[in-house]
């Protein structure tokens, strides 16, 4: 579609102008590195950004280059993710850093960087545009909302990426891709957009929620875990190489339905994956019944690449060192 260019320059010059001035103070702001945009941008995928700017920092401490990345055994690189949850993000942005290294610097263009492993079209154009100044668009979630709420219209995936594209402000364009990401999640929301708090509203085509979706109803579960303590160590289980749920990952034993214990929970905790909202119960026992595992050192806990419920729950128990 095309829209009218008077049109899409005030849209750009009011969007700017809001984001200039009303921009959340986050870590990654401001950054034109190219590796700490693309791991903000991977850790950013599904997570809370109250939840990735406390990560952000620490892995960045840790892993302060691709080539630091890349030397780092995958373990530690799991380890320091634990909590994120997603972990194939974590073992994509692995695998990226190798290659990253391996061919003597970072992909420019777009095109270059969908070819590094996990990182398709948008994170790909997010690091282009906010690095490099490549005049590419950007669309998620956020994005495709306030371009469907603006033209009034429901865009397909392609339209919506020709749209997005043809709404670029070339000149500066990373910023006009955070912004378009800002306004999404800050003031055009899902359910009750802010309107009377939005820079384009004049130009909106709707000014509304529009279109509501019926949300999917979320499934509910209760699991049941042990936990096996001696002096200063935990017993856990490593999950298996090949499933296809967090493989690799240590955790707590997870208590079959014949084995739950007559005695009440140390800890009930709620937890969340997904679709599926769990109630958890983690049981004080023995390791008798477990069927594979190891005694673990608390001290060297945090070591291990545990699953983020298995932290939530040895952080709630205070089990791990601080």
């Amino acid at each position: 579609m095309t829209l009218d260019s008077r049109l899409r320059r005030r849209f750009r010059a009011n969007l700017l102008r809001w984001y200039d001035r009303e921009q959340r103070k986050l870590p990654w702001r401001g950054e034109t590195d190219p590796y700490r945009i693309l791991v903000s941008e991977i850790m950013l995928q599904q997570t809370r950004v109250a939840v990735v700017e406390d990560r952000y920092k620490k892995f960045l401490q840790q892993f302060p280059t691709a080539h630091d990345l890349a030397a780092a055994s995958a373990d530690s690189v799991l380890a320091a993710w634990s909590g994120l949850g997603y972990y194939r993000r974590a073992r994509n942005l692995h695998a990226a850093a190798k290659q990253i290294t391996a061919n003597g610097g970072f992909p420019r263009t777009a095109a270059e960087l969908t070819q590094l492993p996990g990182i398709g079209r948008y994170t790909a154009a997010a690091v282009a545009s906010i690095a490099f100044g490549k005049p590419v668009a950007v669309v998620d979630g956020n994005v495709k909302r306030v371009l469907q709420r603006f033209t009034g219209r429901e865009l397909s995936d392609p339209l919506c990426w020709n749209t997005a594209q043809e709404m670029l402000e070339p000149g500066r364009p990373g910023d006009f891709n955070q912004a378009m990401m800002e306004l999404g999640a800050t003031v055009c929301l899902p359910g009750e957009p802010l309107c009377l708090q939005c820079p384009v509203m004049k130009l909106c085509a709707l000014r509304g929620s529009g279109i509501r979706r019926q949300r999917a109803s979320r499934r509910k579960a209760v699991l049941s875990y042990l936990l096996a303590q001696k002096p200063g160590q935990v017993f856990l289980q490593q999950r298996d190489a090949d499933v296809s749920l967090m493989p690799g990952m240590w955790e707590l034993p997870l208590l079959e339905n014949h084995a739950q214990p007559d005695k009440p929970p140390v800890l009930a905790l709620r937890h969340s994956i997904t679709v599926t909202d769990y109630t958890i119960m983690v049981h004080s026992g023995v390791s008798r019944g477990a069927k594979k595992g190891k005694w673990i050192s608390l001290q060297s806990v945090n070591d291990l690449p545990l699953t983020g419920l298995t932290r939530k729950i040895l952080h709630r128990l205070q089990l791990l060192p601080i």
